[in-house]
């Protein structure tokens, strides 16, 4: 639904150049809620301006719903009108809710109807229902300076929609809000792009926003995307600094004495008893040196680091084991074993000796 090809977006000044955007390669899927997360300065902003054209970017192309907007340039051309029209497919929501105080909340919601030539009572009806939508009804007639920042964020989401939009981009929208009401913004978004079908292109530098509602991610540093993925795949990624971020744990690193790993459960795996059948079976005392679980997509998923008594070589059949069970381990500080990383044969105390599968050892590859 939303494709950037090597995005690239410099400033210039009289002096200098700065470089927001430098060569991005985005792909949001139909339906789909995409984060983009970063620190301040990192050009998440610059990018999503940019995917509506708000931003004319410097090279690169943008395409949304199969139409390139970079091909579509002179206000007073035929392709000029043609951009208007696809940006009145892009709804937008902005982070310090850009109301017009002398309007009234159903006025603010019309006035994208009125651009695009509704009349009176189109506008009304369907300000309206809009408005019934996000939850506002009855503020209809109330003015922005008589609501709560969660209501006006309301506001600007249902005038977002007023151009029945295929995609909703939404530029810092809950960052101005306290934790409670950010939850019940997020999951308005999240209704709505189940509702409506909207894909969703959010950007943030909080990721509760991300663990809350999204179903892909990017972390964005200097103008690139670093890392990029579904959740999912992010949180079974070796290393990922995004999922580090989600999830993060505390503890020390490994040694001599001891073996510190990262495990990450997902689907099924997040509700079992993993370590503790770890510590019976092979007769091992684990030690929990911290964990953080939370709900993604309606799926229970985590991290915990753990330490294993001994060296690396010592833990070559534990750590086959956890993997056994579908999850994800990541040795803390220092590379594995080669018999860890080709998939050693993994066995009880008591058990004999069972050679890994190819299609383990191509799993194990995968991971």
């Amino acid at each position: 639904m939303i494709t950037t090809k090597d995005l690239t977006k410099v400033y210039r000044t009289r002096d200098r150049e700065i470089t927001a955007l430098d060569g991005v390669d985005l792909h949001v899927n139909e339906g789909e809620v995409f984060g983009v997360v970063g620190q301040s300065g990192a050009g998440k902003s610059s990018l999503i301006r940019c995917v509506n054209l708000l931003e004319r970017p410097t090279s690169g192309t943008v395409t949304v719903d199969g139409e390139d907007l970079t091909a579509l340039a002179g206000k007073r051309s035929r392709a000029g009108r043609e951009l208007r029209a696809a940006r009145s497919r892009i709804g937008m929501v902005f982070q310090h809710f850009n109301l017009l105080s002398s309007r009234t909340v159903r006025g603010n919601v019309e006035l994208p109807l009125e651009i695009l030539g509704y009349s009176g009572q189109q506008r009304r009806s369907k300000a309206l229902e809009l408005l019934d939508l996000v939850g506002l009804s009855e503020k209809a007639r109330a003015y922005p300076a008589q609501l709560s920042g969660g209501q006006k964020q309301r506001v600007g989401i249902a005038r977002a929609l007023a151009g029945d939009p295929k995609v909703l981009l939404s530029d810092e929208a809950t960052s101005a809000l306290d934790p409670e009401t950010t939850r019940s913004v997020l999951q308005l978004l999240r209704d709505l792009n189940r509702k409506l079908g909207l894909t969703v292109l959010l950007i943030t530098h909080e990721m509760d926003v991300v663990k809350s509602v999204c179903d892909s991610a990017a972390l964005m540093k200097n103008g690139r995307f670093t890392e990029s993925g579904t959740v999912s795949e992010l949180l079974a990624t070796p290393g990922s600094e995004l999922a580090g971020e989600l999830f993060p744990v505390g503890g020390g690193s490994s040694g001599d004495d001891r073996t510190v790993v990262d495990v990450t459960f997902h689907g099924g795996t997040a509700t079992e008893p993993v370590v503790s059948k770890l510590s019976r079976t092979y007769n091992i005392d684990v030690s929990i040196l911290g964990a953080a679980m939370d709900t993604v997509g309606g799926k229970q998923v985590g991290r915990m680091r753990i330490a294993l008594p001994g060296g690396f070589d010592d833990n070559v059949v534990p750590i086959g084991y956890l993997r056994e069970q579908g999850l994800t381990v990541t040795v803390v500080d220092g590379p594995e074993p080669a018999s860890v990383l080709s998939g050693a044969s993994v066995q009880g105390p008591d058990a004999e000796e069972r050679p890994a599968t190819g299609a383990e050892s191509s799993e194990e590859g995968r991971r």
